[in-house]
């Protein structure tokens, strides 16, 4: 039986340069996102560099490269 407020170590690789992370996540959480709810939402806990990481598989040094603040 899965225990849902274990935690869940998710590994994740950025795509643009292979920067390879472990973002840890309690396993309730990721079924929540999973399900449809925000990741924002059920993810506060997180940066939004280690959330856009789980979205978009975009690091936050790649996501501010590709969109600078002017």
């Amino acid at each position: 039986m899965i225990d849902l407020n274990e935690d869940l170590p998710v590994s994740a690789t950025c795509e643009h340069c292979n920067n390879k992370s472990i973002i840890v996540v309690k396993t309730a959480d990721m079924q929540a996102w999973e399900d449809g709810e925000f990741i924002q939402d059920v993810m506060p806990y997180l940066t939004a560099g280690e959330r856009e990481l789980l979205i978009s598989a975009t690091c936050g040094d790649c996501f501010d490269k590709f969109f600078p603040i002017p």
